[in-house]
């Protein structure tokens, strides 16, 4: 696994603070979506950028958990939900 470069943070309104690079899984088959997010990983990007309406948000988190990322390692997965869907 690639130790993560040197990305500056962005300080979001709740006071965390998340990679300004990101990964976006956009337009990614759900088929394609846990291989492509694990080279993204093992490349050393720490935000993986998704919403719900791409259909591949549990692919996104089982690459996650198949990375070996230690849960302390910081990762940032941004998403976004459909309000009318909720």
């Amino acid at each position: 696994m690639t130790t993560p470069s040197a990305v500056p943070g962005l300080l979001l309104n709740n006071g965390v603070t998340i990679p300004q690079f990101g990964f976006g899984v956009y337009q990614i088959e759900p088929k394609d979506t846990v291989r492509a997010t694990l080279t993204a990983l093992e490349a050393g990007y720490r935000h993986v950028d998704t919403a719900e309406m791409y259909g591949n948000e549990a692919e996104v988190g089982q690459a996650v958990r198949q990375s070996g990322l230690p849960r302390d390692e910081e990762t940032a997965d941004v998403t976004r939900l459909v309000m009318a869907w909720h």
